[in-house]
């Protein structure tokens, strides 16, 4: 197993398997570690990641975030293919689980600890022993399964009840829930708070008994992948500032926008990006 690269103090714990996205112009590095941690970095936050990966996959983009990774025979290898609003993805390969014993205990107290499956690399049970004064759950790899030809579908959410009970916040899209309103309200009957994004539409928000539509200003797209990841970082980092939904999904939703106008981790939010959402969400 591949010890810190760096020795320093963070502050947002990221685990999950980096992916390894078949792209019409090759092989990218993708997976909610790597948009989510580049998105922390990019709003001040001290980033760390856990994860595993085989030497299938370049990490470069990831120089200056500390990591841990297990090495496996090969990464988790996505294909993915876009109709409209609707993803359909395939599961070509698939790294190793990853466990309580990989994360350096001096990472366990960071301030904000993201537990971001992709492809059920995590026990449910693992997010409640790793809490941090933020613990955040992006569940998409809980709500995935796979046929034998690799074919992603949607899974049945309740197993993994205990997991995402112990969260802070919980994120998740209309697609990973496959449009099943019935299992959205029951999930969030579950979560302390639920986010469930709605890509160009924005994002709803469960909170006390309470829901609320927060609407954005749609973009012109031309590459959706990473936008709920980075929506998600940017909501956990401002909600563990201010410790309000609404205006965290506001700036989230801003941010998430403005990255689907550029093509794979190069919709990490900018600083101008930043300086403006924050701007808005403020007046």
């Amino acid at each position: 197993m591949k010890q810190p690269t760096v020795a320093r103090a963070i502050n947002y714990l990221v685990i999950g398997h980096a992916a390894r996205d078949l792209t019409p112009s090759g092989p990218k590095l993708g997976g909610t570690v790597a948009f989510a941690g580049l998105t922390a970095r990019a709003l001040g936050y001290r980033p760390a990641i856990v994860t595993s990966t085989g030497p299938d996959l370049d990490l470069s983009p990831l120089d200056g975030v500390p990591h841990v990774s297990s090495t496996a025979v090969a990464s988790t290898t996505f294909k993915n293919q876009y109709a409209g609003e609707r993803r359909f993805q395939s599961l070509l390969a698939r790294a190793n689980d990853l466990t309580e014993g990989m994360v350096p205990e001096e990472w366990r107290s960071a301030a904000v600890v993201h537990v971001a499956p992709i492809a059920d690399e995590i026990d449910p049970a693992l997010a409640g022993r790793l809490k941090g004064e933020l613990l955040g759950i992006t569940a998409q790899g809980w709500l995935r399964q796979w046929d034998d030809s690799g074919e992603v579908q949607p899974r049945p959410w309740g197993w993994a009840s205990h997991g995402l009970s112990a969260a802070d916040a919980v994120v998740v899209s209309l697609d990973d829930l496959g449009g099943d309103e019935l299992a959205i309200e029951e999930m969030a009957g579950v979560c302390r708070l639920l986010v469930v994004t709605e890509g160009p539409r924005g994002c709803r928000i469960y909170w006390n008994g309470d829901v609320r539509r927060v609407p954005v200003s749609p973009r012109t797209e031309i590459d959706p992948t990473g936008a709920g990841d980075i929506f998600a970082a940017a909501f956990f980092c401002r909600l563990h500032s201010t410790r309000d939904p609404w205006e965290a999904a506001r700036f989230a939703n801003l941010l998430a926008s403005a990255s689907v106008g550029r093509f794979g981790l190069d919709g990490i939010p900018t600083a101008e990006e930043s300086r403006r959402a924050d701007l808005q969400v403020v007046r």
